[in-house]
Formats: structure tokens, C-alpha cells, sequence
């Protein structure tokens, strides 16, 4: 598990998380929020959805990091292996 951890906090894997889910959450949030924000009617229970449509491209973008990265090192291993 501290393995995982330490591929979630890695700097490379957070920094592409977060450009992606600034992307994403922005698309989705004008799609599924866009008539209140332009109407300025947004609630506090609408700002908790919209935080949450940018929490959910993040966390995808961190596992399929994480994932590729375990290949990637389980693939390694293969290799050197003689």
C-alpha cells in the first residue's frame, strides 16, 4: 500500500491530475452547471457538485497513472529477471 501511496503523491502524476481534471472539470461544470453560473444563481450545494466534477477527472487521471506506472515497473522486473 505505502508503494501506491508514494505513485500517488509522485510529483509527475499529481501535476498531470491536476491539468487534466482543470481541463475536464471546466467542460463539465459549463455543461452541467452553466445555466446558474451564468445566471448567477449558483447555491452552496452546487458549489459542493461542481468541486466534485473536478475531484472525479482527477481521481481517474491518478489511477490510470498509478496503474501504467505498476506496469511499467512489473515490466521491468520481467526483463531483468535472467
Amino acid at each position: 500500500m505505502g508503494n501506491v501511496l508514494s505513485m500517488v503523491v509522485k510529483r509527475s502524476v499529481v501535476c498531470r491530475a491536476a491539468i487534466i481534471a482543470l481541463i475536464v472539470g471546466q467542460i463539465l461544470a459549463v455543461i452541467n452547471h452553466g445555466d446558474k453560473i451564468l445566471a448567477g444563481t449558483l447555491t452552496s450545494g452546487d458549489l459542493v457538485k461542481i468541486a466534485l466534477t473536478f475531484a472525479v477527472p482527477y481521481t481517474v487521471s491518478t489511477i490510470s497513472s498509478v496503474l501504467a506506472l505498476r506496469e511499467q515497473r512489473r515490466l521491468l522486473a520481467e526483463i531483468a529477471q535472467p
